[in-house]
């Protein structure tokens, strides 16, 4: 009998072909949440270090959601309509016929992103995935955000321990499952390298001739050229 099938994807990038979060981040200057000199020189920092993999995550995220914070829940829920209308929506349509042929396939589903749940969440809803593994946050004792991170952040290594804790509430193991994961970029080897079958998905240069070397699928999905 064959193994259940999941099939996890990275959101920034990979379904999407922007970074969701620093894009948040732009749009936060856009409506004056936040100074567009000061927050997009912070802003532009943190995301070299994510891209060269040097990212403290606790310190940035502590930043990306502080506008978040201040502003409260009934802000976010206009602001965050008004993001995706902007700048998400509609959806690219070759990502979301990958996703629903994984769907149509009788597989599970799940993103895995290293972007914080409040700003992904109505993303992956809008992909019409339910399970979503983010950046968790702290909430104070009235249900909002504190700036921290709950739990293991959804990053590099982390992203492996949190898949782990997902099959695991499913009664799963790695060894039940048959995993396929679409990703980026060099931050996502290691689960990359955890998955039956890695896909380097519209990859970045490193992550493309590592693809290469090991004979991982390349997939460039916003172009009409896949290998």
């Amino acid at each position: 009998m064959s193994k259940p099938r999941i099939a996890l994807f990275d959101l920034d990038h990979t379904l999407l072909p922007i970074d969701s979060d620093y894009t948040w981040g732009e749009f936060t200057q856009e409506i004056g949440w936040t100074d567009r000199v000061e927050f997009k020189r912070r802003n532009d920092q943190f995301y070299a270090h994510y891209v060269a993999g040097t990212l403290d995550v606790h310190d940035y995220v502590r930043f990306a959601t502080e506008a978040l914070r201040l502003k409260g829940a009934a802000a976010y829920a206009d602001a965050h309509a008004r993001f995706m209308r902007q700048h998400i929506l509609p959806l690219r349509a070759a990502a979301v016929d990958l996703v629903r042929s994984h769907q149509q396939a009788g597989d599970a589903v799940a993103i895995v992103t290293a972007t914080n749940e409040l700003v992904t969440r109505p993303i992956a809803e809008a992909f019409g995935v339910p399970e979503l593994i983010a950046v968790d946050l702290v909430r104070d004792a009235g249900g909002w955000i504190t700036g921290e991170i709950a739990g293991v952040p959804s990053m590099r290594e982390g992203k492996v321990v949190r898949v782990a804790d997902w099959l695991r509430a499913r009664g799963q193991d790695w060894l039940d499952v048959e995993t396929t994961f679409y990703s980026d970029s060099t931050n996502d080897l290691p689960l990359l390298e955890k998955v039956d079958h890695p896909v380097a998905t519209n990859p970045d240069p490193r992550l493309r001739a590592i693809a290469l070397e090991r004979g991982w699928r390349i997939l460039d999905l916003f172009t009409d050229t896949n290998d």
